[in-house]
């Protein structure tokens, strides 16, 4: 069964029509709507981006259209960039426990495939404020009628986020320096295990000379012994009369 994909009419309703206590909800609401857009794709940085991307032109086209009295766009937007934090981290989380287990398992660094994954984690730490940096951009060139209102309200937010940094990118900072920690710990019990499977193949082999070598011995005392007791020729063999 495919994932719900993200309802962007519902969440440009649900920011047209806030008011000053819809804080948690809307919070809530952009998180959910976050995590569908990103069950929907491969969990790749562009995909990461091209949904919050989404996300936050929602929010822009609702709040701009929210004619609430007393209502600040700017405190609007806060609750999707803090909605859209809350996705980022589950999606951080997700990624960490997936590269744990397979950090576990002993996985290489040198893959393609797990340095990229690597890569992208380690790009998570920057992703919230980026996309707020670029709708704070994209706003005023937008051929939508009042959106160019939102630059300066996506502006304050983007100071905020920039100041106080996010908890998806403080969870993704944290979860490299424990996934190198592990990978290397790793890497050091292979070697440790390579080690400790040539020593046995060393000691092995060892006992299989020592082995071979006490058969030698075996065989060259036997050989000697043989020898010390063979018999002496009888009185009445020919050549012996011959010798006389």
């Amino acid at each position: 069964m495919a994932a719900p994909t993200m309802d962007a009419d519902a969440l440009i309703e649900m920011f047209q029509t806030a008011t000053t206590r819809s804080g948690e909800q809307l919070r809530q609401a952009v998180a959910e709507a976050t995590l569908r857009g990103l069950q929907t794709r491969a969990l790749t940085m562009k995909n990461i981006r091209g949904t919050l991307k989404s996300v936050g032109e929602a929010a822009s086209l609702g709040a701009a259209q929210n004619t609430a009295r007393g209502v600040d766009p700017a405190h609007l937007l806060e609750q999707a960039v803090a909605g859209m934090d809350d996705a980022l981290l589950r999606a951080v989380e997700a990624q960490r426990t997936a590269l744990g287990t397979l950090a576990a398992q002993g996985a290489d660094l040198r893959d393609k495939h797990l340095r990229k994954a690597m890569d992208d984690l380690e790009k998570m730490e920057d992703a919230l404020a980026d996309s707020v940096r670029k709708m704070a951009r994209s706003v005023p060139q937008m051929d939508v009628p009042g959106l160019e209102a939102m630059a300066a309200p996506w502006k304050a937010v983007l100071e905020k986020v920039q100041a106080g940094g996010s908890a998806s990118g403080a969870t993704a900072a944290a979860s490299m320096e424990q996934l190198m920690a592990q990978m290397q710990q790793g890497a050091r019990d292979t070697r440790r295990a390579s080690l400790k499977a040539v020593e046995a193949l060393a000691e092995g082999y060892a006992a299989m000379v020592s082995g071979v070598l006490i058969g030698m011995s075996e065989a060259l005392r036997q050989g000697a012994a043989g020898g010390a007791a063979a018999p002496a020729p009888a009185a009445d063999d020919p050549a012996s009369r011959r010798r006389r």
